[in-house]
């Protein structure tokens, strides 16, 4: 008898069909990231060249605008607007990331201890990050109304003051209620990220640390501050690229007044952009920001890296 060798397809098989560009592996790896790059591409790298061709150019709502060059950014280093606005958002930026680092901390540490209603007081805080910043803005904005303001009425029956306060209306006091604002929105934020890299914390450590001796301050300086601080300096870094290019908090309460003492980069160039249609003006002051934000994330990243390796 003569055998037959086996078929490459004997009937109860089916046979294994592979594309082979998707074995190697970089061209898989490319075909996953595409969707993010193409969107990527669509909302951050198409808008970011839209709006650097719109700065170079003198374009007007409804007018075609010609290349001018650098001429958008020569007008803003003589507009004394322009430079308040600059230090309005260095000094906005600081001072909330701060308090908000601060706050943020002291309530992770609480809420990293174990008590009753713990997870619904966890949920609980973050409410004011939760709710849509508009909306929350708004309640902001009745409570600082000169005249039907809780705050006043409080602060009245306590004996504070005795006539209204008008806290939009006044320069200092606006500035001051726009901080306060976003200090209450960014908390949570800071709490529960930091509350996130607590519980990574080996609690052994502090044990240890007590059983030698150590007082509470001595083991969160030496033990878990310098274990939090990589965390610490991400959610760091993403407040101050998030706070510098505020918008709504401070459109809704002041749209930028009194007298442009509260505008930031955004509000400045929206207000320039399209309250007055001069596009390439809005683009210029927008733009204006970048080599700014860019070098603070430069000195934040380099010093996250060298936190890193030690």
């Amino acid at each position: 008898m003569t055998s037959h060798s086996p078929s490459a397809h004997s009937p109860g098989t089916r046979p294994v069909l592979r594309w082979r560009p998707l074995e190697k592996e970089s061209n898989l790896a490319f075909l996953l990231l595409l969707p993010t790059m193409l969107l990527l591409g669509l909302f951050i790298a198409y808008p970011f060249v839209r709006g650097l061709l719109l700065s170079v150019t003198d374009t007007k709502v409804g007018v075609a605008g010609k290349f001018v060059g650098f001429e958008n950014f020569e007008r803003l280093l003589t507009d004394p607007i322009f430079h308040m606005v600059v230090w309005n958002t260095c000094w906005y930026t600081f001072v909330t990331t701060v308090f908000k680092l601060g706050l943020g901390l002291w309530l992770a540490l609480l809420l990293n201890r174990s008590f009753r209603f713990k997870a619904f007081t966890r949920a609980f805080i973050l409410l004011p990050f939760i709710i849509p910043t508009v909306l929350s803005t708004f309640a902001w904005k009745w409570m600082f109304d000169p005249t039907f303001s809780v705050l006043n009425w409080m602060l009245y029956k306590l004996g504070f003051i005795s006539s209204a306060v008008n806290w939009l209306g006044d320069p200092d006091l606006a500035m001051f209620s726009i901080i306060v604002v976003n200090i209450w929105r960014g908390v949570p934020f800071f709490a529960i990220s930091l509350l996130a890299g607590l519980q990574t914390i080996s609690p052994d450590l502090a044990e240890a640390a007590a059983i030698d001796g150590a007082s509470p301050l001595k083991r969160f300086w030496y033990i878990t501050w310098p274990l939090l601080l990589p965390v610490t300096m991400v959610v760091v870094l993403f407040s101050v690229i998030q706070t510098f290019a505020d918008f709504q908090i401070v459109y809704v309460l002041t749209g930028g007044g009194p007298a442009n003492a509260t505008h930031l980069f955004s509000t400045y160039a929206y207000q320039l952009g399209v309250g007055t249609g001069l596009l390439s003006q809005g683009a210029a002051i927008s733009l204006a920001m970048f080599p700014i934000l860019t070098l603070i994330v430069l000195a934040q990243l380099l010093y996250i890296r060298r936190v890193e390796v030690r």
